[in-house]
């Protein structure tokens, strides 16, 4: 048990931060690393020294990040979740009257109304969309932003 001890204290912040880079988020990289290691200690005996224990590690960090996605989209959205906050794509695509919605966002002046449809329609990330229009992760975001705005001024959005 003292070696598995070691091992985690040796390798826990890397597992950690491999997750924290493929998840963006703190409670949920240090429940998978948890589960990494949960799933280490599992299938230790698995563990051939082909490669080293902090790559082996990471894969298994990996395949619990994968599952944990997978349950995130398969489990059914719940409306009256406790920490659920409506994220803007939601609320729009949620909204009753989307033709309304549409007919909104295609009134908004560009660049704002490719921007909306890119991040909407495309999921396209900030840094793409900035890739798009030669110009940078931040210009996106702001300007994202401010269609937001624009949107909430005609009565479209809701505040957040």
């Amino acid at each position: 048990m003292g070696e598995l001890t070691e091992i985690y204290k040796q390798y826990a912040d890397g597992v950690f931060k491999y997750l924290m880079v493929l998840c963006n988020n703190t409670d949920v990289a240090e429940e998978l690393t948890q589960e990494t290691f949960y799933q280490a200690v599992r299938s230790i005996d698995n563990y051939n020294g082909e490669c080293k224990m902090s790559v082996w590690l990471c894969q298994i960090a990996k395949h619990t990040y994968y599952k944990y996605v997978d349950k995130q989209v398969k489990q059914p959205k719940q409306a009256n979740a406790p920490n659920h906050v409506p994220s803007l794509e939601s609320n729009l695509i949620e909204n009753e009257n989307k033709i309304a919605l549409y007919r909104t966002i295609h009134l908004l002046e560009e660049p704002f109304k490719e921007i909306v449809l890119l991040r909407m329609l495309g999921g396209l990330s900030f840094k793409e969309i900035g890739e798009i229009h030669k110009k940078n992760e931040n210009w996106a975001r702001v300007s994202f932003y401010r269609a937001k705005l624009k949107l909430r001024e005609r009565g479209i959005l809701d505040e957040e």
